[in-house]
């Protein structure tokens, strides 16, 4: 059996292409397979759980193709969204961010309300 990874990213790849599939024929195996770029004999493996996980070039064209966030595609095969790594390679003190929100265990909730806080500040400075 394929990582815990593996599966989770392969059903969620499935889920999103078979609601596509619902008004869009040409989302099926082969054609999703020729949109992204890779094997049906890939797309089935992975969709099976017994695949390999894509690389981070395939994951953005899924995430693309299928109208899904990328940042949830590329949690769910426990990677890093190739633009977030510049970041913080560009800027470290992001990474230190990170580490202090996660170390007080802030919640998804909680940091998305300090970025509307900054956000609304920004424009109320405007």
């Amino acid at each position: 059996m394929a990582p815990a990874n593996v599966v989770a990213f392969g059903r969620r790849i499935k889920e999103l292409r078979e609601i596509r599939k619902q008004t869009d024929p040409t989302f099926n195996l082969r054609g999703f397979a020729q949109m992204v770029g890779l094997s049906p004999t890939f797309i089935s493996r992975l969709e099976g759980g017994t695949g390999v996980l894509p690389g981070n070039e395939k994951i953005e064209r899924m995430a693309d193709v299928l109208g899904a966030d990328r940042d949830e595609l590329f949690a769910l095969a426990s990677k890093v969204e190739p633009g977030v790594t510049e970041i913080i390679v560009e800027k470290p003190a992001w990474a230190d961010f990170l580490r202090t929100a996660s170390s007080r265990g802030w919640s998804a909730d909680q940091v998305q309300e300090i970025m509307e806080r900054q956000n609304q500040h920004k424009k109320d400075r405007e």
